[in-house]
């Protein structure tokens, strides 16, 4: 596993060498773009949008369009002067309960390991006052110059670190049409039925039986078509059922989802 970033957690005055390693990868089929007649990638330069002319790496810079084609320049020296801690550390601001956090604040995991044979017990210390006090710590950290708020935690018999969106990253879900007209009574009939439903669905989560259908379909067409072999055409997909009303709905749901019981046999007697 490649380390994707080295530094240092500081929870106050201990101070824990680690490094960070991306805990998810995207397992998305990258297709590319091809000219069709040469079956050839298509290859794009960077071109100034004034002048017209190919620009070369060492030509660019960073700006901010503050007006429309109005621009300010922001060099890299600014950036890193911006950054309040250049030692690349992690500081722990505080500890919270983890289910005060709603997932809608989760972005990006990230694995925290020791960095060096000495950081070993500092390291283990954390990771055990953070579990049996059932707390996550709160940190500043920042990564590929930008500032993350984090979460620390513990997973496994590591620490697991989850970078965090601030408030104002959040959207409000009163921004979402139709929401404020969600005005209709709940029939207590509809209701219990509903409950019943969910109840039936109910199982324990369990990550390995869930998969991406997409994924593995388009890597089968992939390695039919380098094989030669012919894609099979997709059957036309089956109309659904006119639902009268809501209860209706929920109730042939419910028959649906039902568990088949299964028959006793009978004892043969002698």
């Amino acid at each position: 596993m490649r380390t994707m970033w080295k530094g240092a957690i500081r929870f106050g005055l201990v101070y824990i060498p680690i490094k960070l390693y991306t805990a998810t990868e995207n397992k998305d089929v990258r297709l590319r773009m091809l000219h069709k007649d040469c079956m050839a990638p298509v290859s794009y330069t960077r071109t100034c949008t004034k002048c017209g002319k190919a620009i070369q790496n060492e030509d660019i810079i960073k700006g901010y369009e503050y007006a429309p084609e109005q621009f300010v320049a922001i060099s890299e020296e600014e950036i890193h002067d911006l950054q309040d801690d250049p030692d690349k550390s992690i500081e722990i601001v505080n500890f919270v309960n983890l289910n005060e956090i709603d997932p809608i604040y989760f972005e990006k995991s990230y694995f925290i390991g020791p960095d060096t044979g000495t950081a070993a017990k500092a390291y283990a210390l954390l990771r055990e006052a953070i579990e049996s006090t059932n707390k996550i710590g709160i940190a500043n950290i920042i990564l590929r110059q930008k500032q993350h708020l984090a979460a620390i935690r513990s997973y496994g018999n590591g620490l697991i670190m989850e970078t965090l969106y601030y408030p104002d990253e959040v959207r409000s879900v009163s921004a979402v049409p139709g929401i404020g007209e969600i005005a209709a009574p709940i029939e207590k009939k509809e209701l219990n039925i509903a409950a019943q439903l969910i109840d039936q669905l109910t199982e324990t989560f369990k990550p390995e039986n869930y998969k991406d259908d997409y994924r593995e379909k388009l890597e089968k067409l992939i390695a039919d078509k380098v094989a030669g072999i012919k894609p099979e055409k997709k059957e036309p997909a089956r109309k659904s059922k006119d639902v009268i009303d809501l209860l209706s709905a929920l109730e042939a749901s419910v028959k649906e989802t039902k568990p088949k019981k299964r028959t006793a046999r009978r004892r043969k007697t002698s």
